[in-house]
């Protein structure tokens, strides 16, 4: 089953290139483009895709503002912010906003398509070079990020859970914690599905922020002192 993605950028030629790229995967088809948020906004109300690229900076609604109403919506896809600098001011907020990854616009082909999979999935958060100053840059100030309300509490999770939460939260992918865990992928799957149900937590970005929120990891990129962690 393809996955459908939506463009939203102002500028024509960034469009026609992501285009291209989504075209050429066998699995991602292309569900429309928008030129700005306020397109953007209406385009995934109607259109429903699943992932959204989504440019930060548009005229009018930018990305930002359009992303908050999009991810506010009824089962809202995921978004993917693009962005042209790594430490660009405007992801934070975005991040904020309930954006689920970030890439940069001169990314490989190949990294955008495995953006588009992994946001799409909630498999893994996407463009490596920004996401642990975006994590770190959270940490070091509010909680503000953290989903409010959430369905459940930390003390509902197993074990288990509570010790891949604390992976997740240091940047292991799931090859990475099947191996720590010497476990199989699928294995790693179902405690991460079961972590993001129990919490109330759309994908592995909002559990990434979460994780160091309570303590669970520490700012530098560890696990917090096993003190400071709840009991399962």
């Amino acid at each position: 089953m393809s996955i459908r993605v939506l463009l939203a950028d102002d500028q024509d030629l960034v469009r026609a290139g992501l285009q291209m790229i989504v075209e050429a995967a066998e699995d991602l088809e292309l569900a429309g483009e928008a030129a700005d948020g306020v397109e953007a906004v209406a385009l995934a109300t109607r259109l429903r895709p699943d992932v959204v690229l989504m440019d930060v900076r548009m005229p009018g609604m930018d990305g930002i503002e359009a992303t908050r109403l999009i991810v506010a919506g009824d089962a809202p896809p995921r978004v993917v912010m693009l962005t042209t600098f790594d430490l660009d001011e405007y992801v934070f907020a975005a991040f904020r906003a309930g954006a689920s990854g970030f890439l940069l616009k001169d990314a490989p082909r190949q990294e955008i398509v495995a953006a588009v999979h992994a946001a799409a999935t909630g498999d893994a958060l996407v463009a490596p070079s920004i996401t642990r100053r975006l994590i770190e840059h959270f940490a070091a100030t509010s909680g503000a990020v953290a989903p409010q309300n959430p369905r459940g509490e930390l003390g509902e999770l197993t074990r288990r859970e509570l010790e891949v939460l604390t992976l997740i939260g240091c940047g292991l992918n799931n090859g990475e914690l099947a191996e720590r865990l010497v476990v199989s992928e699928k294995t790693v799957k179902t405690h991460v599905g079961r972590i993001l149900f129990k919490l109330g937590l759309r994908d592995r970005v909002q559990a990434v922020i979460l994780a160091y929120d309570t303590g669970l990891v520490a700012p530098a990129g560890g696990a917090a002192p096993r003190g400071r962690r709840p009991t399962a």
